[in-house]
């Protein structure tokens, strides 16, 4: 598990909640007699020009506002999918979250027990853990301002019952991440170990393998030597005149002699 890929999740879980949670308020807002709230709107905009005439932009942008809220009041039985959708990405969110706190433990657990090797220094590694969970908790923090205190209160509640339970959630997903990133590291040095071992070995076979083809060659370049200097004493690797090269010579398919 990457704690930038986390990290991104996280804060587009927090995206898409603070949309969700616009998108829930202004609905409610605009929600109920929607004839109250058209004309509440008139009312303001009239008493505004009432010394000077609109321009042509003000009016518009006056037109564009009614119409949003007629949209909006036609929206609001969407509320419960709303709910629902702010709901799991809040989930999301404070599942990232205990995730990447529980990854950035298990690492600086680690500084203090294991040698380092990497292309970043420690410092720059503990510099991004830093700032990471400095952003994380002001992501916490702006979602509980926005959906407890600028928010209806049934966002407020669906903030609290899953902050609750997720918190509850996150203790265990720290010890079960801690153990998986244990096995992980474990499984990986002993990956090192093995293809170590299979280097030594592919290492020690291969320069075997050549010092034999070199003793080869070097018994065949000796052989050719002496049948120029001696041709008298054959051809084989065995000189004529050796304890068993007339055994060896007698063979069916040795021939050592050189016949002119």
């Amino acid at each position: 598990m990457d704690p930038l890929t986390l990290f991104a999740l996280a804060n587009g879980a927090v995206k898409l909640v603070k949309e969700g949670c616009k998108l829930y308020k202004d609905i409610k807002g605009a929600a109920g007699d929607i004839k109250d709230v058209l004309q509440d709107l008139d009312d303001q905009f009239n008493k505004k020009y009432k010394d000077h005439p609109p321009t042509v932009a003000e009016r518009n942008q006056y037109v564009q506002e009614k119409n949003r809220i007629i949209e909006l009041n036609k929206k609001d039985g969407e509320t419960v999918n709303i709910y629902q959708e702010i709901g799991d990405q809040l989930g999301a969110y404070f599942d990232n979250y205990y995730k990447c706190m529980a990854i950035f433990e298990e690492e600086e657990r680690r500084a203090h027990t294991e040698v380092y090797v990497g292309e970043d220094s420690i410092g720059k590694r503990a510099l991004k853990r830093v700032l990471m969970k400095k952003q994380l908790i002001q992501m916490q923090a702006e979602l509980r301002e926005i959906m407890v205190y600028q928010s209806p209160p049934e966002l407020g509640a669906l903030y609290t019952e899953v902050e609750e339970m997720m918190k509850e959630m996150g203790k265990e997903q720290v010890v079960l991440i801690a153990e998986k990133m244990q096995k992980e590291r474990a499984a990986l040095i002993a990956r090192r170990r093995r293809i170590n071992r299979i280097r030594c070995d592919a290492w020690k076979w291969g320069l075997t393998l050549l010092f034999a083809g070199y003793i080869v060659w070097l018994a065949w370049a000796v052989v050719q030597i002496r049948i120029e200097a001696r041709p008298e004493l054959g051809r084989c690797l065995l000189p004529k005149g050796t304890l068993f090269y007339e055994k060896y010579n007698n063979l069916k398919w040795i021939d050592c002699e050189i016949n002119d």
